[in-house]
């Protein structure tokens, strides 16, 4: 597995990705939550962000993540590659290449809360809303 810059070319397969992902992992989102968010993803977040990806030895991308002025914004394994080191190395690469030292999670995804606080993470605030202002409490996180 090698961690690469990701270009633009890249993007229908990430947001595919993305979908996917989302779909294994947060349950609490209905349908057209994810279908309000992926033009959002695709069209302005992608782009708001130093984006990289793991790929294997085949070039396919097997998870992402984004990063902006040193907090994680996203972080995705396809749900073929979830448990194989994929979301820790890629983790591991924002905090040592990227300067990674926070993190928001949504409060319902439990697995990723786990995973935060696994890394080395720890919560330190609450906000009763998301990004869009939606009922999806977040938990802000820091790196210890």
């Amino acid at each position: 597995m090698t961690i690469k810059p990701v270009d633009k070319t890249d993007y229908p397969k990430l947001i595919t990705l993305w979908e996917a992902s989302v779909r294994a992992t947060h349950d609490f989102l209905k349908d057209e939550d994810i279908v309000f968010l992926r033009p959002l993803i695709l069209e302005r977040y992608f782009d708001a962000v130093e984006l990289r990806c793991a790929k294997d030895n085949q070039g396919n991308i097997l998870g992402f993540c984004g990063v902006a002025k040193n907090n994680l914004e996203m972080l995705f394994v396809s749900p073929e590659s979830r448990g194989q080191g994929v979301g820790s190395a890629l983790c591991r690469h924002a905090i040592e290449n990227m300067h990674v030292t926070t993190v928001d999670v949504n409060e319902q995804n439990t697995q990723a809360l786990g995973f935060y606080k696994h890394i080395g993470f720890t919560v330190t605030g609450r906000s009763p809303v998301d990004g869009q202002g939606k009922p999806f409490p977040l938990l802000h996180m820091q790196l210890n």
